[in-house]
């Protein structure tokens, strides 16, 4: 299964992508991540990208089940 890192504090959405079956785990946002096959942030913007090796989604404007939802379809885009 996919392993996910999530911005703090977004507790909730790690919480949710655990109950789709995910591996989650949260981490700060100034904080440099690797090995991990999709990401989930606050916003993103040009800055924040480039700590990444893995796609990204972001959770501005949207609800738990839409951030679930996203992450799923860009995991499948992946395959």
């Amino acid at each position: 299964m996919a392993k996910i890192a999530v911005e703090q504090p977004f507790a909730d959405v790690k919480e949710a992508l655990e109950e789709k079956g995910y591996e989650a785990q949260l981490f700060e946002s100034d904080e440099q991540v690797s090995g991990f096959d999709l990401g989930v942030v606050r916003t993103l913007n040009d800055g924040n990208t480039d700590q990444f090796d893995f796609p990204v989604v972001s959770i501005e404007g949207l609800s738990i089940d839409e951030v679930v939802a996203r992450v799923e379809e860009s995991l499948n885009k992946s395959k």
